[in-house]
């Protein structure tokens, strides 16, 4: 039985801001595929949802709940809960990620 992957509103926002950031400074064209590409990896969670790894700054705190993909630049950070998969953040992995982490998770 598959996974059923939700996103939290902070990611729902997330993928919004990145769609208009890419449209803005590239195209709308590519601002679609890379989304769609994100969806489609998040959406690959429902059948193997461990195959993320934890990120590194959450190993740091001793925190090993959540998990990570990549679709360089961007890391899409989930947590397994029973049957759900649920994302938590669409986040450019370029930027300071311990302290953003820090504020969206563990607040």
């Amino acid at each position: 039985m598959p996974y059923q992957v939700l996103f939290t509103e902070d990611a729902e926002r997330d993928l919004e801001d990145l769609y208009r950031f890419l449209a803005t400074r590239d195209n709308v064209q590519t601002a679609e595929r890379i989304l769609g590409e994100i969806e489609e990896a998040c959406l690959g969670l429902e059948d193997l949802p461990t195959r993320g790894n934890v990120p590194k700054e959450l190993v740091g705190l001793g925190i090993a709940d959540y998990r990570e993909l990549h679709h360089k630049p961007w890391r899409m950070i989930y947590r397994i809960i029973g049957e759900d998969v649920v994302v938590y953040c669409i986040a450019d992995g370029r930027r300071d990620m311990h302290s953003f982490l820090e504020r969206r998770l563990l607040r």
